[in-house]
């Protein structure tokens, strides 16, 4: 879970590159196995679009995941619920 001064940070720095509606791009790094893909992929709705990539020698996941957000807040909302899933780093 992410501390309330980082979410701040966040948020603030969304703020001053984006304009909402925006589409964002997010980007989600772990060790594969199915329970952690599975509880990634639950975070981002069908229609976003995905892109996976294994990493030169296959022990490492990316997900890269673009989607229209509606505001600052979304954004640093979904980047919590990720940090929730251990194993998982948020870029």
């Amino acid at each position: 879970m992410l501390d309330d001064a980082t979410k701040e940070r966040l948020r603030a720095r969304l703020n001053e590159v984006h304009q909402w509606p925006s589409v964002y791009m997010f980007k989600i790094i772990f060790e594969p196995d199915k329970e952690r893909l599975n509880a990634v992929l639950a975070l981002f709705p069908e229609e976003s679009e995905l892109l996976r990539r294994y990493s030169k020698g296959g022990k490492y996941l990316s997900i890269t995941a673009r989607e229209v957000m509606l505001s600052a807040e979304d954004v640093v909302d979904r980047y919590d619920k990720a940090s929730e899933i251990q194993g998982v780093i948020v870029l």
